[in-house]
């Protein structure tokens, strides 16, 4: 960790992303990397990266974002990823070795209270609704800005908007304990900047005056019926599920493979997804 902070701040999470998901992440990297790209490509369009600029990547993940805005600002910019994961940033590390991509640094670090240096921009493709106290995380992203730097980030709408995920979640419901309370819905999680409303209030806590916040829908694919059961028997909610109830992987396993058959077609399996495309000043 490169700030003593961070732990306190999103302590959860960061053994949540290093401990749990991180692992599962690094194992499905390709097919999770080849299903988002197209929603950061968006993203970063928002953000419109020119060469020679200094960018941070918030949520980096494996890296494929960070190699992606490397290559857009050139060998004379920089380009800055930063996870609590280190099982994904040594993935990310190889990646950039392995392609030659020296402008291109990744780092250990909770973007809630990491001191960036001063940068031209920050993206993030699906890493910033993980935050304990997401108008504190946003206020320090804006504070890493140089004067007329700009944020830029791509996140889910509402679990209702988003059947890719709630599709499998609620076929290995029934078999699991009811919960103790309803969850909640702002928490740290995928989709805690569902609503629009919250989401620019927090911006604008954060202090971003020039807010854009635009609608996206789109189709989460995958190849083949298989690849959908193995990816969301290890993310999302029934990868939860089983890991929380390994009594009941099986039956977990056969109530995902079932709804998500419903999906499928020659062209593999597909079901919408609905996001935020967010650009901020």
């Amino acid at each position: 960790m490169s700030d003593t902070g961070g732990a306190a701040a999103n302590a959860d999470q960061i053994v949540y992303w290093n401990e749990t998901v991180g692992p599962a992440w690094v194992a499905m990297q390709d097919g999770l990397d080849a299903q988002l790209r197209p929603l950061g490509e968006l993203a970063m369009a928002a953000l419109s990266p020119r060469e020679g600029e200094r960018l941070i990547d918030v949520g980096c993940g494996c890296g494929d974002t960070t190699l992606a805005l490397a290559r857009r600002v050139g060998p004379g910019g920089a380009v800055t990823g930063a996870d609590i994961s280190e099982p994904m940033l040594a993935v990310a590390r190889s990646r950039a070795e392995a392609a030659h991509i020296s402008q291109a640094r990744f780092i250990k670090a909770d973007a809630q209270v990491h001191a960036f240096e001063p940068a031209d921009g920050v993206f993030s493709r699906f890493g910033v609704m993980f935050f304990e106290g997401p108008a504190a995380a946003l206020a320090n992203l804006r504070r890493a800005l140089k004067p007329g730097g700009r944020l830029a980030f791509v996140c889910w709408r509402t679990l209702a908007e988003n059947p890719w995920m709630r599709v499998p979640g609620a076929a290995v419901a029934p078999l699991l304990p009811a919960p103790a309370q309803p969850p909640d819905p702002f928490a740290p999680g995928p989709f805690a900047f569902g609503d629009r409303d919250r989401l620019h209030g927090l911006l604008k806590a954060g202090g971003f005056a020039e807010i854009a916040i635009q609608p996206h829908d789109a189709p989460i694919r995958w190849p083949d019926l298989d690849t959908a059961v193995r990816l969301a028997m290890r993310v999302g909610p029934a990868g939860t599920a089983a890991r929380e109830h390994p009594d009941l992987s099986d039956r977990i396993e056969a109530a995902v493979r079932e709804a998500l058959a419903l999906h499928a077609g020659a062209d593999g399996v597909s079901l919408p997804s609905a996001t935020w495309i967010v650009r901020a000043s």
